[in-house]
């Protein structure tokens, strides 16, 4: 059961890694043709999020502090 539970998490962990490894390309490809990548306006989602934090106060900063303690290699 943890080799299955360590497999899972390896592979969840591995994702997340690609997927950022992929947005700087998405924003990049945005930039410079103004398409989108897989029907996804990237830059659109991402400052409707930053603007979402910024309009919830203190509960917004705590927010974006949780989110962004998902990033940080420990």
């Amino acid at each position: 059961m943890d080799t299955v539970i360590k497999g899972i998490v390896g592979f969840v962990g591995g994702l997340g890694t690609v997927l950022l490894a992929v947005l700087p390309i998405t924003i990049l490809w945005y930039v410079l043709t103004g398409g989108t990548v897989f029907g996804m306006d990237v830059v659109a989602n991402l400052t409707s999020l930053i603007n979402t934090f910024g309009n919830g106060g203190f509960t917004g900063l705590i927010a974006l502090l949780i989110v962004c303690s998902f990033f940080i290699k420990k």
